[in-house]
């Protein structure tokens, strides 16, 4: 896991905040925060990314459609 940081600039500390909070929401730790908050069973979490891989498939396949016409 690569480590996130921004610099604050003027002491602006906002704005160096709203930096820190889209870095972290780019980089899925949110996501990740959320998912380790409760255990999560072995076959559930197979069922979940079997869900997200074919989620993410047909992104694609709808992206590649649209190009092509």
């Amino acid at each position: 896991m690569s480590l996130v940081s921004v610099h604050v600039r003027d002491n602006n500390v906002e704005q160096a905040l709203r930096a820190l909070k889209k870095k972290m929401q780019r980089e899925g730790i949110f996501r990740e925060m959320k998912m380790r908050r409760d255990f999560e069973k072995p076959s559930a979490k197979r069922k979940r990314e079997k869900a997200e891989a074919v989620r993410r498939w047909r992104k694609v396949e709808r992206k590649r459609r649209d190009r092509e016409g």
